[in-house]
C-alpha cells in the first residue's frame, strides 16, 4: 500500500518527519518497506502557457512557441512536441533550471532559431513514462507559479508491508486511524454527505449466492459526461499510490477504494441487460474481462450476472462488454461485501492479481458499502456530471459478518506482557481504536468493530495494547520456567548431527519448497499420485512433493546453469504420500551428487564422481544409525534411476531408502550436465538406534586367512560376503575385500575377489584344525551357493 503523506496529513496531523512516521508506522506493525520522494528533484519549472505557435521555418517537425511564463516576457521556445498548440498550459523549464538526470537548460539555437527554455513532457520531470508529448495542464493552472508547488511535489510517499491480517489499512483513513491511535490525535475524514436522488431509475438487485456476498448497493446515475478529463489533483494522488489514470469514472472508483479502501466497479447501464443478480457461475460459462483476456468459468467462481450472461468476475475485475468508455452517459455502480473464504483464491485460480482481490480476500468493512457509494456519486456529480438515482442496498442480514465480544483480562495483560500498565491506559487505547470496553468485574467484554476481523481473541487484545504502548517500551524479563535441559535419548541420532557428517563429506544444505512441478514430479517418482493444491502459488509449484529429489533436481540445475561443476546438496524434510483424508508426512533425508569427485587439485586426477564414491556417503551417513545393524544395498530396479546403478537400501531386512544414478531420460529432460546421484533414506532409521553396549575383547589371538576366489561377474560383493559368514559362523570376527581383479588368467565373464577373514574365540585359541575346517566349509558354501572356485 502506497501512501501519500501530504494527502494522510488531510485525514489526521502527522508527524513532520517522514523518517520518524516510518519507524512509528513500522514498531506499530504496519512495516515501511520504502519512503521516496513524490517526484524527482527539479527546478525554476513553472505553469506556462503557449499563447503562440508556428511551424519552424526549417524543420519540418519542429514548432516555434511563444510562452507566457508569468516573468511579464514572452519566451521563444523550439518545441517537437506534437501537442504544441496555442492555449495549451504546460510545465515549462526556464533557463537555467536543473531537471532529472542532471540535465542543465540552457538557452541554444535549434535549427537557426534561439530557444530559451524548455516545454516539459511528465517523463522528463520523473512523472510519468509518457513521452509522446507535452504533459496538459488544466485551463486554471496559474501561470508563472512554480510547478513544484502547484503540485505539492515535496511530498513523500510511504509504501508500507502489510501483514494479511491488517486489511484495515489497505486506504488512506485506516493507515489515518492508526496514526491517529499512535499520536493521540484526533482523525478528521472528509465529509461523506448523502447525496439525494435526482431520479426513480434503479436497477433490481437479486443476491442468488446470499452466503458469498451478503450485502450488495448499487446506484443508477444518468447523464455522465465519462469523456470529461480527470483533474490534475486526482490523477496525482492516483499516480503516487501507483494507480494509473484511466478515465473520469474509473478513476472516482479507484480513489475511492484508496480513501476508504472500499473496491468498486463501474457498469455501463447500456450494455447491461435487466437486473444484477449475483450468484455462481454454471460450468463452462465464458467471460471477457476487462484487460481482454476470455476466460472459462468454473462452478465455484462468484460472478455479476445480468439477466443474460455474466458481467463480471466479483470482487476481482469486470468485464469487458459492459466497460465504461468515452461515449458512455449512463453508469450503475456496485458498491459490495463480498466474503474472503468465497474469494479467497479466485484471481490466481485465473493467474490474476487486482487491487479489488486484494482487499476482498483479506475482508473489506462491510459497512462502507454506503459511504463508498455516496462518496463516489458525489466525486462523479462533481467532475462529470450527471442525475443520481436512489442507493438500492439489499442485504442479507443473517450472512452478514456477526462481531462478537471478546473478553478480556487487565490482568492478563501485565502478566503476559511482563509490563505494568495502568487500566486506564488500556481502556485509552483500546477506545481509540474503536473498541471501547464494558467493565464486568475483573473482566472486560470489548467488541471489535467492523474493520477488524483479526480480532477474535483475548491474545488479539493483549497485541493491540502492546504495539500501541510501544514493543520498545516493554520491559526485558527472563524466562520463568526453569532452564533445565532435556535429557536426549541415545537410540536418537539428531538431524542436526546428521546435518554434520553431511557437510563433513562436502555436501551444503538446500531448503526447496514442498510444492513441486508436476512432470517433474512425475518424472521422478512415477508410481506415487500427487497431492494436488487448489491455490497454487505458481503453475510450476502445483503439487505436493512425494519426494525430496524434485527440489533438489531443480538446485542442480540451477547451479549447473551458473557454471557450478560440481555439486553436493543434501536436504532434510517431509515428503507426502496418499489423499487429504490420509495423507502420510514422512520424514526424509534426501541428497544429490554431481560432477568432479574432488575440487580441482595438482596432487589428484580430476574424475566424475561415480556410484561407489556416492556410496561410501551414504554409508557414513547410516554409521549414526547404529553399530552392528545389517545394512545391505540390493540391487533393484527405480522408475526413475539407471538400471545398472541402482539399490534398495535395507538397514535390518527393512527398505529404508534408494540410491543410484539418475536415468539418463532424466537427465536429458531435465538438461543435467552429467551423471548425477542421488539417495533418499526414511529418518525412522536415526530414531531406533541400538544403545552401544559394552562388548568385551578377546584375550586370545585372532587368526587371519586370506582368501581368493574366481565367480561370476553378475555375482555381487554382497552375496559373497553373506555366504562366508553363514558358513563361517561365530568365529568370523570381519571381513573384508581388498582386491577385485578382472583380467590375465581371469575368463570373461568372471572376476577375482580376494578377502582377508579374522577368526578369533572369546573362550580360547583356535587350532590349526579348526580354522582349516572353516575355511574349507567356506569354500564348500561358495562354490554350492554361488558356483566360485578358489582362485589358482
Amino acid at each position: 500500500m502506497r501512501i501519500s503523506k501530504h494527502w494522510l496529513s488531510e485525514w489526521v496531523a502527522v508527524p513532520a518527519d517522514t523518517a520518524a512516521l516510518a519507524e512509528q508506522l513500522t514498531m506499530a506493525g504496519l512495516e515501511v518497506d520504502s519512503v521516496e520522494p513524490a517526484a524527482p528533484l527539479f527546478n525554476s519549472v513553472v505553469v506556462g502557457e503557449i499563447v503562440a505557435c508556428e511551424p519552424h521555418p526549417d524543420a519540418e517537425r519542429l514548432k516555434v512557441c511563444q510562452v507566457d511564463d508569468g516573468t511579464g516576457e514572452l519566451k521563444d521556445v523550439v518545441c517537437g512536441a506534437p501537442n504544441a498548440a496555442m492555449g495549451l498550459k504546460a510545465p515549462f523549464a526556464q533557463v537555467g533550471a536543473r531537471l532529472p538526470g542532471d540535465l542543465k537548460i540552457k538557452a541554444a539555437k535549434l535549427r537557426g532559431v534561439k530557444s530559451h527554455g524548455m516545454l516539459c513532457a511528465a517523463r522528463e520531470l520523473g512523472l510519468s513514462e509518457d513521452s509522446e508529448g507535452l504533459m496538459p495542464l488544466p485551463a486554471d493552472a496559474p501561470v508563472g507559479e512554480a510547478f513544484r508547488d502547484w503540485l505539492n511535489l515535496d511530498d513523500d510517499v510511504i509504501e508500507i508491508e502489510l501483514t494479511p491480517n491488517r486489511s484495515d489499512c489497505l486506504s488512506v483513513s485506516g493507515v489515518a486511524r492508526e496514526v491517529g491511535v499512535l499520536n493521540g490525535e484526533k482523525v478528521s475524514a472528509p465529509a461523506l454527505p448523502t447525496v439525494p436522488a435526482a431520479s426513480d431509475r434503479a436497477l433490481p438487485i437479486d443476491l442468488v449466492a446470499e452466503a458469498d456476498c451478503p450485502r450488495y448497493c448499487g446506484r443508477v446515475i444518468e447523464g455522465v459526461d465519462a469523456a470529461a478529463p480527470t483533474p490534475m489533483w486526482l490523477q496525482e494522488r492516483l499516480r503516487r499510490a501507483g494507480v494509473r489514470p484511466l478515465g473520469i469514472v474509473v478513476d472516482v472508483t479507484n480513489y475511492v477504494m484508496l480513501e476508504l479502501g472500499q473496491p468498486m466497479h463501474a457498469f455501463d447501464l447500456e450494455r447491461l441487460s435487466g437486473g444484477i443478480r449475483v450468484r455462481r457461475a454454471e460450468a463452462g460459462e465464458t467471460l471477457i474481462l476487462l484487460s481482454g483476456e476470455p476466460i472459462t468459468l468454473s462452478a465455484d467462481t462468484l460472478v455479476i450476472a445480468d439477466e443474460i450472461q455474466p458481467v463480471a468476475l466479483a470482487g476481482v475485475m469486470g468485464g469487458d462488454a459492459t466497460a465504461v468508455s468515452e461515449t458512455t452517459t449512463q453508469v450503475f455502480l456496485e458498491s459490495a461485501f463480498f466474503a474472503p473464504a468465497a474469494l479467497s483464491g479466485r484471481a490466481r485460480q485465473y493467474g490474476l492479481h487486482t487491487d479489488a482481490s486484494h482487499r476482498f480476500e483479506r475482508g473489506v468493512d462491510p459497512m462502507l458499502c454506503l459511504q463508498a457509494i455516496e462518496r463516489a456519486t458525489a466525486l462523479l456529480l462533481e467532475l462529470a456530471g450527471g442525475q443520481p438515482g436512489p442507493v438500492t442496498d439489499v442485504q442479507a442480514d443473517q450472512a452478514m459478518p456477526q462481531p462478537g465480544a471478546v473478553a478480556l483480562r487487565p490482568a492478563r495483560v501485565n502478566a503476559l506482557l511482563g509490563t505494568n500498565i495502568e487500566e486506564a491506559e488500556m481502556r485509552d487505547t483500546l477506545t481509540r481504536l474503536g473498541m471501547p470496553p464494558q467493565a464486568n468485574g475483573d473482566t472486560w467484554q470489548v467488541q471489535a468493530p467492523s474493520w477488524r476481523f483479526d480480532i477474535a481473541r483475548e491474545v488479539d487484545l493483549i497485541e493491540e495494547i502492546a504495539r500501541v504502548h510501544g514493543y520498545n517500551a516493554l520491559p526485558p524479563r527472563r524466562a520463568a520456567a526453569p532452564a533445565d535441559i532435556p535429557a536426549e535419548s541415545e537410540a536418537q541420532v539428531s538431524i542436526a548431527r546428521q546435518r554434520m557428517v553431511m557437510v563433513g563429506r562436502g555436501y551444503q544444505e538446500a531448503i526447496t519448497y514442498s510444492f513441486v512441478d508436476e512432470a517433474l514430479q512425475a518424472s521422478l517418482d512415477p508410481d506415487e499420485t500427487p497431492l494436488a493444491l487448489a491455490n497454487p502459488l505458481s503453475s510450476d509449484l502445483g503439487v505436493m512433493r512425494t519426494s525430496l529429489w524434485p527440489g533438489l533436481v531443480r538446485a542442480l540445475v540451477h547451479n549447473q546453469n551458473r557454471q557450478m561443476a560440481r555439486v553436493r546438496l543434501f536436504e532434510t524434510g517431509l515428503r507426502f504420500r496418499g489423499s487429504l483424508d490420509s495423507l502420510d508426512q514422512t520424514p526424509v533425508l534426501a541428497a544429490i551428487a554431481a560432477g568432479p569427485v574432488h575440487e580441482a587439485d595438482w596432487s589428484a586426477r580430476e574424475r566424475p564422481v561415480d556410484f561407489f564414491d556416492f556410496k561410501a556417503d551414504v554409508e557414513a551417513l547410516l554409521d549414526l544409525a547404529g553399530p552392528n545393524r545389517k545394512l545391505r544395498f540390493i540391487a533393484a530396479e527405480h522408475p526413475a534411476l539407471h538400471p545398472g546403478q541402482c539399490a534398495r537400501i535395507e538397514m535390518d531386512d527393512e527398505a529404508i531408502g534408494w540410491i543410484g544414478a539418475l536415468h539418463p531420460r532424466v537427465t536429458t529432460a531435465h538438461d543435467l550436465s552429467g551423471p548425477a546421484f542421488v539417495t533418499e533414506i526414511q529418518q525412522s532409521v536415526f530414531t531406533k538406534r541400538p544403545v552401544p553396549a559394552f562388548e568385551s575383547i578377546s584375550r586370545y589371538p585372532a587368526i587371519r586367512r586370506d582368501l581368493a576366489i574366481v565367480v561370476k561377474e553378475s555375482v555381487s560383493a554382497q552375496s559373497v560376503e553373506d555366504c562366508i559368514r553363514s558358513a563361517a559362523g561365530e568365529a568370523l570376527r570381519s571381513l573384508d575385500i581388498f582386491d577385485v581383479y578382472q583380467g590375465k588368467g581371469v575368463s570373461d565373464g568372471f572376476k577375482s575377489l580376494a578377502m582377508g577373514l579374522i577368526l578369533q574365540d572369546y573362550s580360547r585359541t583356535l587350532t590349526d584344525e579348526e580354522v582349516e575346517a572353516t575355511q574349507q566349509r567356506i569354500v564348500a558354501q561358495l562354490k554350492t551357493t554361488l558356483g566360485a572356485e578358489l582362485r589358482e
